[in-house]
C-alpha cells in the first residue's frame, strides 16, 4: 500500500526493459515475493506473524537461498528471531535493514531484526571517501555491510521502480535501500560463482569489501564491491 515493498524489489531484481523504468541489481534474479506487513514498521500481531511466516516459508524452499527484509521495529520478537534462526539454520544468506528514522526512532541504533548475529545488517552511507551516515540511517555495531545511498552535497537519493503508471522511475533511500542492494550484489555473487556454499557468498562479499580485513565499529565491513566480488 506505501509503495515500499515495489521499490525494494525493484531496486533488487526489476527486468531490464526499453522503457523508462529503472533496472535492479540482478535483473536477471529468480525472485520470490512475501507480502508481510502493512507498512515498514512490524507492529501489529499479524505483521509479526506475517514476517516470521515468510521467514520459516523461505527456509522451507530450496530454490530460495538469499532472504532480504527492509522492515523492522525498536523492540525485539521471540517469533521472528525463531524464524530468523531457522532461516539461518537451514544457510539462508539474510539481509536486514540496520533503521532508518522515523520521528521517535531517531534516539535508535540498529533496530531488529538486524541487530541479530544470524543476520547481516546494511545501512546506507552518502558518497564521500570517509564512511559517513545518511541523514536518516542507522549505524552501530552490529552493522556488517554499507551502500552509498546519498549525493552527500544535494541530498539525492537511488532510483527504482515506478510506483505508478508512468514509466518514471522512482528515488527513494535509507537502509532498506541499502539492504535490498546487498541482496542483489549478493545473487550476482551466487550467479557467478552458482556452487558455493552460502558461508563462501559471504566470505567473498566480506574480503572485497571497502574495510576488508578491519572491521569498522559502526559501519562493518565497509562498502560492498560488486565488481571485485564477482571476479
Amino acid at each position: 500500500n506505501c509503495g515500499h515493498g515495489t521499490t525494494m524489489s525493484g531496486e533488487a531484481a526489476a527486468p531490464r526493459c526499453t522503457d523508462g523504468n529503472a533496472c535492479g541489481v540482478a535483473y536477471n534474479c529468480n525472485f520470490v515475493i512475501c507480502r508481510a506487513v502493512n507498512d515498514v514498521y512490524i507492529d501489529e500481531a499479524k505483521e509479526v506473524k506475517g514476517v516470521s511466516d515468510a521467514f520459516i516459508w523461505g527456509a522451507d524452499n530450496p530454490d530460495v537461498k538469499i532472504i532480504s527484509t527492509s522492515t523492522g521495529r525498536i523492540t525485539g520478537s521471540s517469533q521472528i528471531a525463531d524464524a530468523v534462526r531457522y532461516a539461518n539454520s537451514k544457510e539462508k544468506l539474510i539481509f536486514c535493514a540496520g533503521g532508518t528514522s522515523f520521528s521517535f526512532t531517531t534516539f535508535v541504533g540498529v533496530i531488529f531484526p538486524a541487530w541479530m548475529p544470524e543476520v547481516n545488517a546494511v545501512t546506507g552511507i552518502k558518497d564521500k571517501e570517509n564512511l559517513v551516515i545518511c541523514n536518516d540511517c542507522h549505524k552501530g555495531k552490529q552493522i556488517d555491510f554499507v551502500i552509498v545511498m546519498e549525493k552527500a552535497r544535494v541530498g539525492k537519493h537511488p532510483i527504482s521502480t515506478a510506483t505508478n503508471n508512468t514509466d518514471q522511475p522512482t528515488t527513494v533511500g535509507g537502509s532498506s535501500v541499502a539492504t535490498a542492494t546487498a541482496a542483489g550484489i549478493a545473487a550476482l555473487v551466487w550467479s557467478r560463482f552458482p556452487t558455493l556454499t552460502r558461508d563462501q557468498v559471504l566470505d567473498k562479499l566480506i574480503t572485497t569489501a571497502s574495510a576488508y580485513p578491519n572491521k569498522t565499529n559502526q559501519y562493518g565491513w565497509g562498502k560492498l564491491n560488486a565488481d571485485a566480488a564477482t571476479n
